[in-house]
């Protein structure tokens, strides 16, 4: 890249991106739809129903062009439309049953489309590649970080609680099984011992996509498993790498003081390990105070353990 013409720059990397992702050929790969009409048919099956108009604001096509454009996917029985609620003028488009059964592998295919051009990659550079196409997004839209929502646990969201923890700290610090075995237990304990209006597990979302969890719980004595009265534990607070810079690791951490002291905690107490500079920073940012640390060997390192606590 140059560095004297940023602009050059972008649109270098722009028709090396278009290039990449097969942009420019009249049809996608296998099938007989192109481009702006398999575009057109993902909002249609995601955020319908929905204008015409609003359509084409939120694709930032031109009315003409996507008025074309609905009228051959009309005329192929793939939409269907519905008057509007509140204004009779209007009409609201969806996909008819033959649009979702043309959408079905259209959505396959490009879900496979994304994974071989991340096989290649290693961990560490599937992520560094994730991480710069979130940073893009976060500088070019900066509202982008409010389209995560923090939502409660739905099936699977716990298992991939324990599989991320595993893969990311593994690259990450170099932590071994024994510690994905860890997170699986504190997942198990979250569901046997859970106590509604006193302890939550939330997942960052944008869409589909997870982005990060934390789980906020009663605090229990390590021996005898019994509760400590007035306290509660932050545990699980994991950021996807192409996520952090968001705010959303903030958002995370203010939930659980948010609950915690609608719940009536009098603290929370939390264990992290020295070498997670970035969520040490989120939980002095809230006002958590470093308590206790001492060295140890877990998860096949070598390793400072820390206790951190806020007091509500």
């Amino acid at each position: 890249m140059s560095e004297t013409s940023p602009a050059l720059d972008v649109r270098a990397f722009n028709r090396f991106y278009t290039r990449r992702i097969g942009v420019l050929a009249p049809k996608l790969s296998d099938s007989d739809f192109t481009l702006p009409e398999a575009r057109v048919l993902w909002e249609l099956a995601h955020h319908a129903p929905v204008s015409a108009a609003a359509l084409s604001k939120s694709l930032q096509l031109d009315a003409g062009y996507m008025s074309r454009l609905l009228r051959g996917l009309k005329a192929r029985g793939l939409l269907a439309s519905q008057a509007h609620p509140s204004d009779g003028r209007q009409t609201l488009l969806k996909l008819s049953a033959a649009g979702r059964r043309a959408f079905a592998p259209l959505d396959r295919q490009g879900t496979a489309n994304a994974e071989a051009m991340l096989a290649p990659l290693s961990v560490p550079q599937r992520d560094a590649m994730l991480d710069a196409m979130s940073r893009i997004q976060s500088l070019l839209e900066p509202d982008a970080a409010t389209a995560v929502d923090l939502r409660p646990p739905l099936p699977g969201d716990l298992g991939w609680i324990v599989e991320r923890h595993g893969a990311v700290y593994a690259a990450e610090y170099g932590l071994d099984q024994r510690f994905e075995a860890l997170v699986a237990r504190i997942c198990a304990d979250f569901v046997d011992r859970f106590q509604p209006g006193r302890e939550a597990c939330w997942i960052a979302a944008r869409g589909p996509q997870r982005l990060g969890s934390v789980m906020l719980v009663q605090a229990r004595d390590e021996a005898s498993g019994e509760p400590r009265p007035g306290i509660a534990k932050l545990r699980l607070l994991l950021l996807e790498p192409h996520a952090r810079g968001l705010g959303v690791g903030k958002r995370l951490v203010r939930q659980c003081s948010d609950f915690a002291r609608t719940a009536g905690y009098e603290r929370i107490e939390l264990w992290t390990q020295s070498a997670l500079t970035a969520a040490r920073a989120l939980y002095a940012a809230e006002g958590y105070r470093l308590v206790h640390s001492a060295a140890g060997h877990g998860f096949g390192q070598d390793v400072i353990n820390e206790t951190w606590v806020l007091t509500l």
